[in-house]
């Protein structure tokens, strides 16, 4: 097969590029917004506790291992331990 003209070849081929692009690109980056409540602690909770009742009650977590569950707790709210006070404000994944 010859190619008779190069240059008509050339942008077809760059535009083929440019669209596959395009779809590859769109499904790459699609958004799915996450949803955050906010819960406080309560005197004596634990995070280990929060992330128990999240396990039961929280669709998000149904399925995961509680430790993956504190991770994720504490990366959220930027803790650097697992301690907590009382009144203090944590958002929890949805």
């Amino acid at each position: 097969m010859r190619i008779k003209n190069k240059g008509k070849f050339i942008r077809g081929l760059l535009l083929l590029i440019a669209v596959i692009s395009l779809f590859i690109c769109k499904s790459t980056l699609s958004f799915n917004k996450i949803n955050y409540k906010t819960i406080y602690v309560s005197n004596g909770e634990t995070l280990w506790e929060i992330a128990e009742s999240e396990q039961q009650n929280n669709e998000y977590y149904k399925e995961k291992d509680i430790r993956e569950i504190v991770d994720s707790i504490k990366t959220i709210n930027k803790l650097e331990n697992s301690s907590l006070y009382e009144g203090q404000e944590l958002l929890i994944q949805e």
